[in-house]
C-alpha cells in the first residue's frame, strides 16, 4: 500500500485515471432501477484516491472545467437564443423562474442551517444537478480577496455537500415529476398526452404521434390484376401516402434492368416496385402490390438516409407541413423518419414547427434527397470530422476575452475565464447552426468533451477534498440530507403550480418543462415512461438551454449572497 501511495503521490495523472475507472464502473453498477449515477461515484471514488493524500494542480482542474463549460454552451446554443423569440418567451420566463425558486431555496435552507458560502453552493449544485455551478462556485471563491486557509476550507466544503445532496436531487426529482406532479394537476398524464395528441393530428391509440412513425424500404412485384397497372407511379404514390407519411418509389425493376422513374412513368404487370413508406401504408395496400420479394440490387439502388441540418432562414420558423407547401413540397418523394432537436427525439407532424439547429433525418432517392437539402440547410454527412482549428481558436478566445476586466467605481469587472468559455461556447453554437462552414464538433465528439470535462473536474475536486471529507461529512450530513430534499422538491411545486395557473401550459408539456429547467434528463425520461409519449419533450429543449445555463451561473451569485 505504500508503494501505491507513493506512486500515485508521484503520479496524480495516474490518480485521476484511477478515479475515473472506479467511478464509471460503480456508477453503471444498478440495483433494481436505482443507480448512483457517473458524476456522484467518481466523486466518492476521487475522495477515495484523495485519502492516499495525492494532490492535483488546481490548473489542471481549470482546465477540464473550461471545456466542460464551452462544451455545454456549444451544445444548447441554437436552442438558448431561439428561445429568446417570441415564440419561446414563455418557456425562458418559465425557466428563468424555476431558476430562481432553486436560488433562493438553496439560500433560505442554507441560512436556516447556518452554512458558509461553500457548503451553500455545494447544496444548490447538488440538490439541483448542476454540476457546473460547483465549478463556478469554486472559480469564484478562488478569485475573492481571502485568507488562504477559508478559501481552503469553503472550497473543501461544497463537494461534501454536493455528494450528499446529488442523488435525492436526480432520484427524487424523477420521482416527484412522474408520480406526483400529475397528481399536484389532478390529471391522467397518458390520457392527456394522448388528447393532447389528436389535437395535433397524432394517432390516439398507442401514444405515438403519427409523424413518429419509422418508414421503410421494400420491394413488390406488382400482378397484372392489380388496380396500379397503367396507372402513374405519381397515382401509385398518393393512394397509398398521407400528409404526414408520403409514400414514393425509388426504383423499378422491368425486364433484366432497373429504372429509376419519374412520376409519370406507368406501372406494368410484374414490374417490381422499390417502395418507401410507413408501415401502415404496406398494410394498406398489400392486395393491390403483390408479393413481396427480396430484391437486394433493387433495394439497394434507390434510397439514401440522411441527416439535415436545418440552417436556411426561408425555412427556420415554420412548419413542415408549410414548408412543404411554401416551396413547391421539397423532396416530395422523401420520407421524415427523425426529427432530433438538441440532442433529444421529438415527436412531429405536419403541423410541427421547426427551427435553426433541428436534425431532420430523411429517406428517399437521391435527386429527391439533394433538392429537399438545398431547401433546408445541408446533409451532415461528415459526422466523424471535428474542424479543431476553428474550435480551439473560438475557445481560446473566449478565455482570452475573459480574462480582461473593466474599472469601474474601483471595482474589476469581467466574465472571467469560466463565464467566458460558457459565452464561448454559446456564440460558436449559434453560429454554427446559421453557418456549417464555421467550427464543427460533432455530437460524438461533443459528448465526449462534456462527459471527460466534467467527470475529470469533479475526480480532480474529489482527490483534492479527500483529506477533510469525512470530517465535515460527519458535523453536517444529516443537516445537509434534509436541507438537499427541500431544494430539490420546493421548486417543483412552484414550477408545477405557476405552470398550470400562470403559463397554462398543458401537463404533459409543463412536466417536461420542470424537467428542462432543473436539467433533469433522468426526470424526462420518467415522465416519459409514466406518460407513454414524447409529449413532454416538447417543452424539454428551450428550459433545458435556459435551465443549463443560469443554473452554472447560480455557482457565482449563490457565494455572493452567502457572503
Amino acid at each position: 500500500m505504500n508503494w501505491v501511495a507513493e506512486s500515485l503521490r508521484h503520479n496524480p495523472e495516474v490518480a485521476i485515471l484511477v478515479a475515473l475507472a472506479i467511478g464509471v464502473v460503480v456508477g453503471s453498477l444498478r440495483l433494481g432501477k436505482f443507480s448512483l449515477g457517473t458524476v456522484p461515484a467518481v466523486l466518492l471514488a476521487g475522495v477515495l484516491v484523495g485519502q492516499l493524500e495525492v494532490a492535483i494542480p488546481a490548473s489542471l482542474q481549470s482546465v477540464f472545467f473550461l471545456v466542460f463549460l464551452f462544451s455545454v454552451g456549444y451544445g444548447v446554443g441554437p436552442q438558448f437564443f431561439r428561445g429568446l423569440r417570441r415564440d419561446g418567451l414563455p418557456h425562458v420566463m418559465f425557466a428563468c423562474l424555476v431558476c430562481v425558486a432553486v436560488l433562493l431555496s438553496a439560500y433560505v435552507a442554507a441560512r436556516v442551517a447556518g452554512y458558509d458560502p461553500g457548503l451553500a453552493a455545494g447544496l444548490l449544485s447538488g440538490a439541483a444537478t448542476s454540476s457546473g455551478a460547483l465549478g463556478m462556485a469554486t472559480d469564484t471563491i478562488n478569485r475573492l480577496d481571502l485568507p488562504a486557509d477559508q478559501a481552503r476550507a469553503w472550497t473543501d466544503a461544497m463537494p461534501i455537500a454536493y455528494a450528499v445532496t446529488y442523488l435525492f436531487g436526480t432520484a427524487g426529482s424523477a420521482w416527484f415529476l412522474a408520480h406526483v406532479g400529475p397528481r399536484l394537476l389532478g390529471v391522467d398524464l397518458a390520457a392527456a398526452c394522448r388528447e393532447y395528441e389528436r389535437t395535433l393530428g397524432g394517432s390516439n391509440d398507442d401514444g405515438v404521434l403519427r409523424g413518429d412513425a419509422r418508414v421503410a424500404l421494400r420491394a413488390y412485384r406488382i400482378p397484372a390484376t392489380s388496380r396500379f397497372v397503367n396507372r402513374s407511379i405519381s397515382d401509385l404514390e398518393k393512394s397509398l401516402g398521407e400528409p404526414a407519411v408520403p409514400v414514393f418509389v425509388g426504383a423499378v425493376r422491368r425486364g433484366g434492368s432497373i429504372l429509376t422513374p419519374d412520376q409519370h412513368v406507368r406501372v406494368e404487370g410484374g414490374d417490381v416496385l422499390a417502395i418507401v413508406a410507413a408501415p401502415e401504408a404496406f398494410l394498406r395496400g398489400q392486395a393491390q402490390l403483390g408479393d413481396e420479394v427480396d430484391d437486394r440490387e433493387l433495394l439497394a439502388s434507390p434510397a439514401q438516409i440522411v441527416d439535415v441540418v436545418i440552417t436556411s432562414k426561408r425555412v427556420a420558423g415554420r412548419t413542415l407541413g408549410q414548408i412543404a407547401a411554401e416551396h413547391d413540397q421539397p423532396g416530395a418523394g422523401v420520407g421524415l423518419r427523425k426529427l432530433v432537436r438538441q440532442g433529444h427525439e421529438m415527436p412531429f407532424t405536419p403541423g410541427t414547427t421547426v427551427d435553426r439547429g433541428d436534425v431532420l433525418q430523411i429517406m428517399g432517392v437521391k435527386r429527391e434527397v439533394e433538392r429537399a437539402v438545398a431547401v433546408l440547410g445541408y446533409a451532415d454527412r461528415s459526422a466523424a470530422k471535428t474542424r479543431l482549428a476553428l474550435t480551439a481558436l473560438g475557445f481560446a478566445s473566449g478565455i482570452m476575452i475573459g480574462a480582461l476586466s473593466i474599472l469601474a467605481g474601483g471595482v474589476h469587472i469581467s466574465l472571467a475565464t469560466s463565464g467566458a468559455a460558457l459565452v464561448a461556447g454559446l456564440a460558436g453554437g449559434a453560429l454554427r447552426s446559421v453557418d456549417r462552414a464555421l467550427g464543427r464538433i460533432p455530437e460524438p465528439a461533443l459528448w465526449a468533451f462534456n462527459a471527460m470535462g466534467l467527470t475529470i473536474f469533479i475526480a480532480i475536486v474529489g482527490i483534492n477534498t479527500g483529506p477533510g471529507f469525512l470530517a465535515g461529512l460527519k458535523e453536517a450530513g444529516v443537516s445537509l440530507v434534509l436541507s438537499g430534499v427541500f431544494v430539490t422538491v420546493t421548486p417543483l411545486v412552484v414550477a408545477i403550480l405557476a405552470g398550470k395557473y400562470v403559463f397554462k401550459f398543458h401537463p404533459g408539456v409543463l412536466l417536461g418543462a420542470c424537467a428542462g429547467a432543473r436539467t433533469a434528463t433522468a426526470a424526462l425520461s420518467a415522465i416519459q415512461d409514466v406518460a407513454r409519449s414524447n409529449v413532454p419533450a416538447l417543452g424539454y429543449t428551450i428550459t433545458y438551454a435556459v435551465g443549463n445555463m443560469v443554473l452554472i451561473v447560480w455557482g457565482v451569485v449563490i457565494v455572493f449572497m452567502m457572503r
